[in-house]
């Protein structure tokens, strides 16, 4: 289409004044113009305006397909707004976007910040541990939070977690005739903020961030001794080899200690466990690293539980293969995706034999000491041998 029907603004809070001209002149053609009550008001759509609906809803705009129409949104549409809702709807010629300075950019500004070195997180619909994988000595993070109260909340969420000495600035109204940048301490900021605060940018200060290597200390993870121990659980990670964007089946989860480092690289989970108690444990275990929206939890039992679930890029067995398990797991995975298994019982190991001569890979035994006393000494004492069997389908 040579003149695309719908228009997606972004507009600061210095209103029209701060529009292009090409976005000025989509406003003054467009028949009917979308909005939160505050871009209607700042863009002064008058009687043309229509508030977004709660929850967001796109089938208003679809509905005037065909008509002049503009779209509002804060800042840069396409960075937590509603432009790639929107654009997911529509073919690549019936829209055209003119972005703003995104929030982020505008805070970095203020602030002096490296953009391209910032955290930029949107925590207004999100929980605060979202910050975990991210906080560290040094680290520059900018959020989005609901309202000056989610502010202070974030101030004591810090301070509870010994982040208490770390840099808070709070960053209202950018960009406007109103705006506000106002530095504090985490654990001295005082109250609430009045008014609908936007941005909290946090120079952290406390103690060591979150390891980034694999085979995190099992002291991080809540269990109840079903877990993979921090070196098996190292060497079960680099085979599985996660990469971004990728999924995981852990079957016979435990802990969800797997899960957890899987989707700390930046790829999602799905958790397999039988039992309810630890399946509440992985839940909790994804919750404290922020990482429920990357770890889904499946109570049951391998195969049957994996029917309605999407077809993975690795798989990773802690233990109780059988061929019962094995095969239907194999059938469904593509040209490509990985497999590693563990074993510390006898029978399980010859069943991994048996794979490995069938289908290849790599089987390896691994066995691991830790220094222990022994009356007025110390000795080496064993854990059980852990085979491990890794394969490309």
């Amino acid at each position: 289409m040579a003149d695309p029907w719908l228009t997606i603004i972004g507009i600061g809070e210095d209103g029209l004044a701060g529009l292009s001209e090409a976005s000025r002149k989509a406003l003054a053609k467009a028949e009917t113009v979308f909005g939160g009550e505050r871009h209607l008001a700042l863009a002064e759509a008058g009687s043309r305006g229509r508030p977004w609906p709660v929850p967001f809803d796109a089938d208003g705009v679809l509905s005037c397909r065909g008509r002049p129409t503009v779209v509002l949104a804060s800042g840069d549409p396409f960075w937590h707004g509603a432009g790639t809702s929107l654009a997911e709807k529509l073919q690549a010629g019936e829209w055209i976007a003119h972005p703003a300075p995104s929030t982020f950019s505008l805070a970095a500004a203020r602030l002096g910040w490296r953009l391209e070195s910032a955290v930029c997180l949107g925590l207004h619909a999100a929980p605060f541990e979202r910050l975990v994988p991210h906080l560290a000595r040094g680290a520059r993070i900018i959020c989005l939070v609901r309202d000056g109260k989610a502010a202070g909340d974030l101030a004591r969420w810090l301070s509870e977690r010994r982040w208490g000495a770390s840099s808070l600035w709070t960053l209202a109204a950018l960009g406007g005739p109103h705006e506000s940048v106002r530095e504090y301490r985490a654990d001295s900021f005082a109250g609430d903020l009045a008014g609908s605060l936007v941005t909290v940018a946090v120079e952290g200060r406390g103690p060591r961030g979150l390891p980034r290597s694999s085979g995190l200390s099992d002291d991080f993870f809540i269990h109840d001794g079903q877990i993979t121990k921090r070196p098996v659980r190292a060497l079960a990670l680099a085979a599985l080899a996660p990469r971004p964007g990728e999924r995981l089946w852990d079957i016979g989860a435990g802990s969800g200690s797997i899960s957890v480092e899987w989707a700390l690289c930046g790829g999602t989970a799905t958790a397999i466990e039988a039992r309810e108690d630890r399946a509440e444990n992985i839940r909790k275990n994804a919750a404290a690293f922020g990482l429920t929206h990357r770890i889904t939890v499946v109570t049951g039992k391998a195969p049957e539980a994996l029917t309605a679930v999407d077809v993975p890029d690795a798989v990773f067995i802690g233990g109780g293969l059988d061929s019962a398990m094995f095969d239907p797991i194999w059938s469904r995975l593509a040209p490509g995706a990985r497999l590693v298994a563990h074993s510390v019982t006898l029978e399980t190991e010859a069943l991994l034999g048996e794979l490995h001569q069938l289908h290849g890979g790599e089987l390896m035994r691994a066995e691991i000491a830790h220094a222990a006393p022994l009356g007025r000494y110390r000795s080496w004492e064993a854990a059980r041998p852990v085979v491990q069997w890794s394969v490309v389908r």
